[in-house]
């Protein structure tokens, strides 16, 4: 445990390697791209469509969800590599459970976004 006292400059400065940390999520992984394409798709539709606030407090949460996801991933799996960089079972059973874990928060986003958008599309027609 830390025994250096509270520093705002220092809370600050870790705000810093937060957003670089996004930056590079999103400058350099390819599925964040995807997630952010579909983000963008989806603010749109609900600009379009007039949602809720409460609608867009879910909207919000699963995008922010995706995303964290997403770089929890990345995370994952660049230690991984630096750990091993050797072929591991063990490594890849640990790769395959953070990739399975974004594909269920995806998933669990594009039903949130069905339950939103279907009623409102439905009620076009």
């Amino acid at each position: 445990m830390s025994k250096k006292k509270f520093s705002f400059k220092r809370r600050i400065r870790s705000f810093g390697f937060a957003f670089r940390g996004i930056g590079k999520l999103i400058k350099e992984e390819h599925n964040a791209w995807i997630h952010c394409f579909a983000a963008l798709c989806v603010i749109v539709a609900g600009f379009c469509f007039g949602l809720s606030a409460m609608e867009w407090v879910a909207i919000v949460f699963a995008i922010g969800s995706v995303l964290a996801a997403e770089a929890f991933n990345t995370a994952i799996e660049a230690l991984c590599d630096f750990a091993s960089p050797a072929y591991q079972e063990a490594i890849k059973h640990t790769k395959d459970l953070a990739a399975g874990a974004v594909l269920i928060v995806a998933i669990a986003a594009a039903v949130v976004g069905l339950l939103i958008f279907i009623p409102k599309i439905m009620a076009l027609c």
